[in-house]
């Protein structure tokens, strides 16, 4: 009977342990399931360690860098050799694929050594391990570190795969002098990219994060030597290599360099400043993310022309004036602004005066009421009288007397081709007072310029700010056939993992007609031609001899800013130059400055250039017809000198130039065959 009961009683110990175990396995499985559950839930952990910022020309150079002392550069685990992750991987965690974060036999081992030895002999981090630490940017060994190294270990696990974890290591590593992650050391020790590592180099590197400080090859050549030969004895031990491969690296000789790269903002520091704004303000991002973000940011900057500016700039302003400048390019297609100098030296002065100055633009308007004008009627062939006038208004109190350079008048009628040319005040104001003083102003709106206008007389003439920035898109949306672009600093910017998150905007509106936007263009190459000499010098006369190309421009001029602005169908150009505050020009050198930088940049920057690629190609809707310059109508074999004038279809002049017949001649009517090919077509 006690033998019944205790068969019993043990059979309820039994079952009950049993139910217990079962309770304690589910609450157990439960537990970690929640935990595994809450660690996906709370994702991996954020990458807190600032990366190096870096700034990109149009050709790759880089151009400018931001960072916190610590040169940091990521590069994706596709861009690293191979035998450079066996070497790191050989050498500081060969079970790195087949454990969960922890390699519990050689903690043991580990442990096991440090007793031995009555204090730390031998570590046991993982290379998850260390990379959580990395994360955190501290050393200390307080306990409550140690739980949150090993709590964000799980969580790099749980959410990462190897190949990222192993990516991230690479890249957060110290290696000493600065330089972390396997990119900055490369750079650093051999001036080159990881990507080029030989085997001998990866291995020598791979030694080095055990301790920085003793195993550098700058600091100990031998104990980093010794190093690497631990460091390609592990690799052939793990199979990574041959023995023969590993005899072959460890003889390699191997040269240091010892010096990060430069990537100080060297050239271009206005563009560089401008980038890091527009880094702000269009992209979004904060003062933090933009300088320790690790971003790839990709510029429009053409490092040929940035350089061939500064030069222009330098050696045309005299050492001794105090006369500062402003300059943009930019290519009208797309809008990259490929040049920027926002004054004649940053380090006395890093207002940025292509971008922030709002100068009076003079004459340098002139293009855009000429445009409103052949939207309204107007052609290069229209007559108007140039001569000393005084406007009076319907108030019958005010009244306005435009003047031209030099008080020089033509005191007769002259064309809208030559007025451009000679740049006559008094025809100018004229066609703004007829358009309605609204008009330009809306014209003015319409290619981009924001800055406040003053709906006066004068307007016409340029009295109202401009930016050089702003007067250099507009020339851009003329030379581009009438397209709306916008000023380009930033093409793309990348994190730095390589997502793209900034991308420039392409635009496709047409904001001005591509015929009347063309007819313009060729108006603007008068200011070269000295077939539309009048009663004064066309305005560009002073450069015509260093020109090999065809340009269209226009210059300004008040009595405290000078500009020049003009372009070909590629490339778009903007010079100001005057003195900060407002002091006169007085001398006449002085007053050439601008002139001079532009043509020699674009002459410098379009050597060697396809010269098709930078003709103007008339659109379908225009034609080219032979006028006299003076009178604008069609020439005859009579007149002296002709110049072939492009209108819009419909628009060109009928009636033909008799003033150069003798009285005894009368031009022939043209027979209808004569009508249908005239003689300059027949040249032509």
């Amino acid at each position: 009977m006690e033998a019944v009961m205790g068969s019993k009683k043990r059979w309820r110990t039994f079952r009950l342990f049993s139910v217990l175990s079962l309770l304690t396995a589910t609450i157990l499985i439960i537990v970690l399931f929640s935990f595994w559950l809450w660690i996906k839930i709370l994702g991996p952990p954020p990458l807190s360690i600032p990366q190096s910022t870096l700034y990109y020309a149009s050709d790759g150079s880089i151009i400018g860098e931001s960072n916190s002392g610590e040169k940091r550069y990521w590069i994706s685990l596709d861009e690293i050799p191979p035998h450079v992750s066996d070497a790191i991987i050989s050498i500081e965690d060969r079970t790195f694929y087949s454990h969960h974060g922890f390699d519990l036999k050689r903690i043991a081992g580990a442990m096991a050594a440090n007793v031995k030895a009555m204090g730390k002999v031998q570590g046991a981090s993982t290379i998850s391990q260390q990379y959580a630490r990395n994360l955190f940017l501290t050393l200390d060994k307080t306990w409550s570190r140690k739980l949150l190294e090993a709590f964000y270990t799980i969580r790099l696990e749980v959410n990462y795969g190897k190949e990222e974890i192993l990516e991230g290591y690479l890249n957060t590593i110290s290696f000493g002098h600065g330089a972390y992650g396997i990119e900055a050391a490369s750079q650093f020790y051999y001036g080159k990219s990881a990507k080029e590592l030989t085997l001998a180099e990866a291995s020598m590197l791979a030694g080095i994060p055990k301790g920085p400080g003793i195993y550098s090859p700058l600091i100990s050549e031998e104990k980093a030597k010794s190093r690497q030969g631990l460091v390609l004895s592990a690799m052939e031990a793990t199979g990574a290599i041959s023995p023969e491969e590993a005899k072959v690296a460890s003889r390699e000789p191997l040269f240091f360099i010892g010096k990060h790269p430069h990537h100080q903002a060297e050239i271009a520091p206005y563009f560089y400043d401008t980038v890091k704004k527009e880094l702000k303000d269009k992209v979004g991002l904060d003062d933090r993310s933009i300088a320790l973000g690790g971003l790839r940011v990709y510029t429009a900057l053409d490092v040929k022309q940035q350089d061939i500016a500064e030069k222009a700039i330098s050696e045309t302003i005299s050492e001794s004036t105090d006369i500062q400048a402003g300059f943009a390019a930019m290519d009208p297609e797309t809008g990259y602004v490929t040049a920027l100098v926002g004054g004649r030296n940053y380090k006395n002065s890093s207002f940025n005066r292509a971008t922030q100055a709002v100068r009076q633009p003079g004459s340098t308007i002139k293009p855009l009421l000429y445009y409103t004008a052949l939207e309204h009627g107007f052609t290069p062939s229209s007559i108007l009288k140039s001569e000393p006038t005084t406007f009076r208004f319907s108030d019958g109190q005010s009244e306005y007397t435009p003047h031209n350079y030099n008080n020089q008048y033509a005191n007769g009628e002259i064309t809208m081709a030559q007025a451009l040319a000679l740049s006559d005040n008094v025809y100018a104001v004229k066609t703004h007072l007829f358009l309605g003083q609204d008009t330009l102003v809306d014209t003015i709106r319409k290619v981009g310029i924001s800055t406040k206008m003053k709906k006066v007389p004068s307007l016409a003439l340029g009295t109202s700010g401009v930016k050089p920035i702003e007067l250099l898109n507009a020339y851009s949306i003329i030379a581009n056939g009438g397209k709306k672009v916008e000023p380009v600093f930033i093409v793309r910017v990348e994190d730095f993992r390589g997502k793209v998150i900034y991308e420039a905007p392409k635009f496709n509106e047409q904001v001005l007609k591509p015929e009347f936007a063309f007819v313009l263009s060729h108006m603007m190459t008068g200011m070269f031609d000295k077939k539309l000499n009048g009663y004064a010098t066309v305005t560009g006369a002073s450069v015509i001899n260093q020109m090999s190309r065809e340009y269209a421009g226009k210059s300004g001029s008040t009595n405290s800013d000078s500009w020049m602005a003009g372009f070909t169908p590629k490339l778009a150009s903007v010079v100001w130059t005057g003195y900060d505050k407002g002091k006169e020009i007085t001398l006449t050198e002085d007053k050439l400055y601008a002139k001079n930088i532009w043509i020699r940049f674009m002459e410098r920057a379009l050597e060697g250039e396809d010269e098709k690629e930078h003709e103007f190609s008339p659109p379908a809707k225009v034609v080219a017809i032979p006028v006299d310059p003076v009178n604008g109508k069609i020439a005859t074999n009579s007149c002296p000198v002709f110049r072939l004038t492009y209108f819009v279809r419909g628009t060109e002049p009928t009636e033909y130039c008799t003033d150069h017949l003798h009285d005894s001649q009368v031009e022939p009517a043209p027979s209808k065959k004569e009508k249908k090919k005239r003689w300059w077509q027949r040249i032509f």
